[in-house]
């Protein structure tokens, strides 16, 4: 991947993580020019969403401050994690289940 590409793909890399609606915003502005770069962090957002909102269901039914906020921060460094490699212009895998999305959702951006 060359730098143009990855220039092209920072924006909507960076919207890729800002919630759910802005994963979708970017899904389907770069549907036009598939932009490998962009659909990276989309996968790596998408997956990031969907996770938080199936654990925060389960955590939500514990009522437990401690589980609560060591899953908030958990999120919050995943997400901040996804938020930097889109900044830089780098594919940074997100921790642990990273892999696992871009195996999931391979055929977004193809």
């Amino acid at each position: 991947m060359n730098q143009n590409t990855v220039d092209e793909g920072k924006t909507l890399g960076l919207v890729a993580y800002l919630t759910l609606f802005g994963t979708l915003i970017a899904f389907f502005m770069n549907n036009d020019k598939k932009n490998p770069f962009t659909s990276f962090h989309i996968r790596q957002a998408l997956g990031l969403g969907l996770l938080y909102i199936m654990i925060g269901y389960v955590v939500s039914s514990l009522d437990s401050m401690m589980v609560s906020m060591s899953f908030w921060i958990f999120f919050s460094v995943l997400y901040l994690y996804g938020i930097y490699g889109a900044i830089t212009g780098k594919l940074n895998i997100i921790p642990i289940v990273g892999r696992v999305f871009q195996n999931v959702f391979k055929s977004i951006g193809q």
